[in-house]
């Protein structure tokens, strides 16, 4: 019994996008979002939840912008470091540094200080809020609120002051 091979299709064949014909294989048009973008009900939680972290950290920068203009803010879904262990008793005595905002064995938050990266190009410093862990943290409508209490621990920690004066806000 004689075999006969199949010719191969190089990488770049495989990464090109589908012809319009595989898309619209029934002959009624191209298929577009059923809601347009900019309409609320367009909004995910995702949006909903950068849309509270800025208004969170506006507060803060109100009292403080001359000393945070070297700060930014971004926003991750989760953490890429978690407690490690066999025993789940042992995570909830994880020790985490003064720069990671922790509930238990879960960070909420990370402060990323200033450096040089492997190209040697300085960075700016860096709060990053975990989405989903400040989520689930969160009751009904006080996600507000726990973010600005984050975001207190961490710009007090990135100033080097205390919890206290970043809430009243810097001394004239």
């Amino acid at each position: 019994m004689a075999f006969r091979l199949a010719p191969l299709h190089s990488g770049h064949l495989l990464l090109t996008p589908a012809t319009r014909r595989a898309r619209d294989k029934r002959g009624r048009g191209l298929r577009g979002p059923i809601l347009a973008p900019g309409i609320p009900a367009r909004r995910t939680r995702s949006d909903a939840f950068d849309r509270a972290a800025v208004d969170a950290f506006a507060e803060l920068d109100a009292r403080w912008h001359d000393r945070l203009t070297g700060l930014d803010v971004a926003v991750d879904d989760i953490p890429g470091t978690l407690p490690r262990g066999a025993d789940p008793s042992e995570w909830e005595t994880v020790a985490w540094p003064e720069e990671v905002t922790a509930d238990g064995p879960v960070p909420l938050a990370r402060l990323i200080p200033a450096a040089v990266d492997a190209q040697g190009r300085p960075t700016r410093a860096q709060i990053v809020l975990f989405r989903r862990p400040l989520e689930l943290r969160a009751l009904d409508d006080d996600l507000h609120e726990l973010l600005r209490e984050v975001l207190i621990q961490q710009v007090a920690t990135y100033l080097g002051v205390d919890e206290d004066t970043v809430e009243d806000g810097p001394e004239e």
